[in-house]
């Protein structure tokens, strides 16, 4: 329990930062996170609370098809990154931030986050939730079906984004989505005895 609730706070406090960096340069990425991301830069809605509101639908289909534990394991990831995101505005006084940069290291710090969170019962909700579920009923890769709704994500960020922006965004969602490829499948990180 205390490995799962430090797994936790490690794995939204480093995917919230990475989301923060993506914010500040106005680029996006994929995901509900994304979708947010887009959402917030249309509206006057703050990211931390569009991002909760976009993710509550999931949680019904996470509690049918994964159960109670993980269901209040991502509620409350997608609540502490919800929260995190205002905390990293106030802390950190960004006045400028290469989109370059912002789209590297940004995605690469929300994918470890993600890959800590599934590795402790966890997601960041969404998309996230329906990736788990198809890895584990069909034995399709996470990152790859993640990768199938980021492009949807992004074709959409044409209409809010400069182009520029936006196909350097589609690259930071090839990032991520191989980071959790290749790092969150069956079989890898499995418990080893101690003898061997």
């Amino acid at each position: 329990m205390i490995e799962d609730a430090l797994g936790i706070a490690t794995g939204t406090l480093v995917a919230s930062l990475g989301l923060f960096l993506l914010k500040s340069a106005g680029v996006v990425t994929g995901g509900t996170a994304g979708l947010s991301l887009l959402i917030s830069y249309a509206t006057p809605v703050p990211f931390g609370v569009l991002f909760f509101a976009v993710n509550a639908p999931f949680f019904a289909l996470a509690l049918w098809k994964k159960g109670w534990i993980f269901t209040l394991k991502t509620a409350l990831s997608v609540a502490l990154v919800s929260g995190l995101s205002s905390v990293h505005v106030a802390a950190l006084g960004v006045s400028h931030l290469s989109p370059v940069y912002a789209v590297v290291v940004g995605n690469v710090l929300a994918g470890l986050g993600v890959i800590v969170l599934f590795r402790h019962g966890a997601s960041l909700g969404g998309f996230n939730i329906v990736a788990l579920i198809a890895q584990e009923r069909l034995g399709w890769r996470a990152g790859y079906v993640q990768m199938g709704f980021d492009v949807a994500v992004v074709l959409a960020a044409f209409a809010v984004v400069p182009a520029w922006l936006v196909l350097l965004s589609a690259g930071g969602a090839v990032v991520i989505n191989l980071m959790i490829a290749l790092n969150h499948r069956p079989g890898r990180y499995a418990g080893v005895p101690r003898w061997l």
